[in-house]
């Protein structure tokens, strides 16, 4: 092997002249994604006979202009990682380079003729560019779908909808099943779990995580201060887990559909960025939630709605970003043309509280619930038309959970519909009443959401219909808009709703609506 291999961790240099190609089994490139000891490519490796390799490019730090908490959390947990490999005895070479691939050869340069051994990647991107230089790829095990179950159920589909998985899920993993019929009777608690908290409910503190010396490194190299939101480390994201079983669970489902002001988590896990980074692995959160639903902690309502999350949603979306293709991301089926709004990269730039009040939150920590990046933030990108693609690229650099299988089919297929139903038979279109419904933030805005008309009608009042009208050919074949369309067939003022709908989406761009 070469003389010298710098390896940067913890602030020092370390040299791996100690370690002789001749007695090294295998190199085991391990990505920032895969941060897990029992599954991809560190399911099988020794500490006397692989050496773990990572690379911390500079091409990832600059591919976009990435929300710091969520450049922050990548690197350091990573950089933590490494360090828990070391402590079970693991030789860990974390390059720096100027790309993932320079960083790959320069570590096969000091390692002739050792494989080097990769998991498969969780994107496309990813995924093609160790084509040529990795000797073996480990099949993918950081979800509980294998690919070919996946594609065998899609292939038995005449409509592959999410609904239909998610049974076939329960049954095949046999969770919460009694016998062949679901437990509590139903298949989904949902109509039990869209309720409003009552006034002056108090939610339970979330975990703050202080930095340590790592995390001082990462956040001092990016000049940012982390806002204490998000573990760094194995140890931090199973504590997340733990307070989540103990203090969210239970009231979990009724009100994770409620959109409040009084607390930025509510009770939803915060364990997204763990299991997208590897911290933590969907089996271990699943039988974690079914062992405090076992011991009667849990109605079935909550449970049920959260598990829905880890063995139906996450693994439908996964399966459906490899199954539809890598043209799928470029789908623009509504024919959507505006630039990206000025308030999604500035929450002062519209007098929308319920827009503003989530890009703030999204500035602080780089992550919101589902309901606010479905029904207000994709909500509003489909109403106002704005080109998918960008969109796209948005949603992927302010989340502190985006993966790219994650974002693709969030955004493409549910979020703005721009995949024409191969995901969700109908768009996520709402107008304000749905805001007012599950959410504050009407009453300190200063537009009213009854309102079609006028200068203080609700942005997204008036945007829902006019989007309706724009788009009612194409919908005209969907049975799930006939009632929508019926009341925009009712409508006396439609052609005063359209103009103010130009003014609104005007003043979208302007950043002054």
């Amino acid at each position: 092997m070469a003389e010298k291999v710098g390896r940067q961790l913890g602030g020092r240099q370390v040299l791996l002249e100690g370690v002789p190609s001749s007695v090294t089994r295998s190199l085991r490139y391990l990505a920032f994604d895969q941060l897990h000891e029992h599954h991809g490519v560190l399911k099988d490796a020794r500490a006397a006979d692989d050496v773990v390799v990572m690379v911390e490019s500079e091409a990832m730090r600059l591919a976009a202009n990435w929300h710091p908490e969520r450049l922050y959390f990548y690197l350091s947990a990573a950089r933590h990682f490494a360090r828990r490999l070391e402590d079970r005895g693991f030789t860990v070479v974390l390059e720096k380079a100027s790309s993932t691939l320079s960083g790959l050869r320069r570590i096969r340069e000091a390692f002739p003729g050792v494989p080097l051994v990769a998991a498969a990647q969780s994107s496309r991107d990813q995924h093609r560019r160790l084509d040529g230089i990795v000797d073996e790829i480990i099949p993918p095990d950081f979800f509980l779908t294998p690919p070919d179950v996946f594609s065998a159920w899609v292939e038995g589909q005449r409509n592959p909808v999410m609904e239909n998985f998610y049974r076939q899920q329960r049954v095949r993993l046999d969770v919460l099943m009694d016998g062949g019929q679901p437990v509590g009777g139903a298949w989904n608690f949902d109509k039990e779990n869209r309720k409003v908290p009552p006034r002056n409910y108090v939610w339970p503190e979330p975990l703050s995580f202080g930095p340590d010396d790592l995390d001082q490194q990462v956040a001092d190299e990016l000049g940012h201060i982390p806002s204490g939101a998000w573990a760094t480390t194995t140890e931090g994201a199973r504590a997340q887990l733990a307070h989540f079983l103990t203090h969210h669970l239970a009231r979990f489902g009724p009100y994770e559909d409620a959109m409040v002001t009084t607390s930025w988590s509510m009770h939803h896990s915060l364990l997204s960025p763990y299991l997208n980074n590897g911290l933590l692995h969907p089996a271990e959160v699943l039988e974690a939630t079914l062992e405090r639903f076992r011991a009667g902690d849990v109605p079935v309502a909550s449970a049920e709605g959260f598990i829905r999350q880890i063995i139906g949603w996450r693994e439908y979306v996964n399966g459906m970003y490899w199954h539809q293709g890598p043209d799928y991301r470029l789908r623009n089926g509504l024919g959507a043309t505006s630039a990206l709004l000025p308030v999604f990269d500035d929450a002062s730039a519209t007098r929308m509280a319920c827009v503003s009040s989530i890009v703030a939150d999204i500035d602080e920590r780089a992550w919101t619930h589902h309901i606010p990046r479905l029904m207000v933030l994709s909500n509003l990108a489909l109403l106002a038309g704005v080109r998918p693609g960008e969109f796209l690229a948005w949603m992927r650099r302010r989340f502190i959970d985006a993966a790219d299988w994650v974002m693709v089919p969030n955004v493409i297929g549910m979020g703005i519909h721009a995949d024409n139903g191969a995901m969700m038979t109908k768009p996520y279109a709402a107008g304000g009443a749905y805001i007012d419904r599950m959410g504050p933030y009407c009453k300190e805005c200063p537009y009213n959401p009854k309102l079609r008309t006028g200068e203080t009608a609700c942005p997204f009042t008036t945007l829902y219909w006019d989007f309706l009208a724009r788009h009612e050919a194409t919908f005209a074949s969907n049975h799930r808009m006939a009632r929508q369309l019926h009341g925009l067939r009712r409508l006396d003022n439609l052609p005063e709703v359209r103009r103010r709908a130009a003014d609104v989406l005007d003043g979208l761009g302007a950043g002054t609506v």
